[in-house]
């Protein structure tokens, strides 16, 4: 599925580059240029994002013993820096623009301009619905890049076509170079948290808060075999997770119970997170209670594990 929905955005967006760079060289807009030319990063970046995702679909290898999840990652990173790239591209274009003053609209084809950047946002919009769903359904970060890409070019389409009805209304051609500004301050934006986002997963950062507590109340479920759990790990690699922690049993609990406890609170955590790799080391517990005084039911929690040490 992640690879069909990748597939699409591919086809879409190299239409909607030819599409606008045909009308943005017609009309002489250099804001429908600069449309286009995030477009063509868009382009670049569908590619990378369905590239990435079928490497990262590979199973674990001699070579990557955790699997190939992390091209995923890079593959966010790259994206963000390909809007980056096409921000400046597009800030350069406009402010020249500006400066010289010597740009030229014809202004019986902004109609067709008009048209181009609806069609734009309508088309971008769809696709980028569907990138979304399956990125949320998958867990992919590749997905959610490449969908971020679509939604920020609805908007920059959008305020695109605010300013040649603008021009069309006022008769004022600067206004084409002032919102391909505003394009560039919108996508900027977008590059910044995509950036944020896939150099966290890059760096092995913990999973959020939200997540880990999560874990934490799943074992504290089996409360009543568990005497205490502690260095608590997470991180992310692509759409995967990947946990691990040290559980304390009793001491009078056989190897074959222990084995059972650890294949249990596993699929709970699987049910909870579909693909997380889970790996649990069983530890003794050196006190001999008469009453075993679970952590879970104490309520006692070390820092270690309220910060997933």
């Amino acid at each position: 599925m992640k690879q069909k929905t990748a597939r699409l955005s591919v086809v879409s967006n190299t239409l909607l580059v030819v599409t606008k760079l045909a009308v943005g060289c017609a009309i002489g807009s250099v804001g429908i240029i600069s449309e286009a030319i995030h477009s063509g990063i868009d382009l670049v970046a569908a590619g990378i994002a369905f590239l990435s995702i079928r490497k990262a679909s590979e199973p674990a290898d001699a070579c990557h013993r955790f699997g190939h999840g992390k091209y995923e990652d890079f593959s966010g990173l790259i994206e963000a820096i390909l809007i980056f790239v096409a921000a400046a591209l597009i800030i350069r274009e406009a402010a020249g623009t500006l400066i010289s003053g010597n740009e030229e609209l014809a202004m019986d084809a902004i109609g067709f301009g008009m048209a181009v950047m609806l069609l734009s946002a309508g088309v971008n919009w769809y696709v980028s619905a569907r990138l979304m769903r399956a990125a949320k359904e998958t867990e992919s970060i590749a997905l959610e890049s490449d969908a971020w890409h679509l939604r920020t070019d609805v908007y920059t389409s959008l305020a695109m076509l605010a300013g040649l009805v603008a021009i069309r209304l006022t008769g004022l051609v600067v206004l084409d170079a002032v919102f391909a500004l505003g394009v560039a301050v919108i996508i900027m934006k977008a590059a910044f948290d995509l950036t944020r986002r896939a150099f966290s997963d890059l760096t092995d950062h913990a999973l959020p808060p939200e997540e880990e507590e999560r874990i934490r109340q799943i074992i504290c479920d089996h409360s009543s075999d568990v005497v205490d759990f502690h260095a608590l790990r997470t991180r992310r690699a692509g759409s995967e997770r990947f946990i691990d922690l040290h559980l304390v049993v009793s001491r009078a609990d056989s190897l074959e119970t222990a084995y059972d406890l650890v294949k249990h609170i596993e699929s709970d955590i699987g049910l909870e997170f579909p693909r997380a790799n889970v790996s649990i080391r069983v530890e003794p517990c050196p006190a001999e209670c008469a009453h075993c005084p679970s952590i879970c039911h104490s309520g006692k929690e070390e820092p270690d594990r309220r910060h997933g040490a």
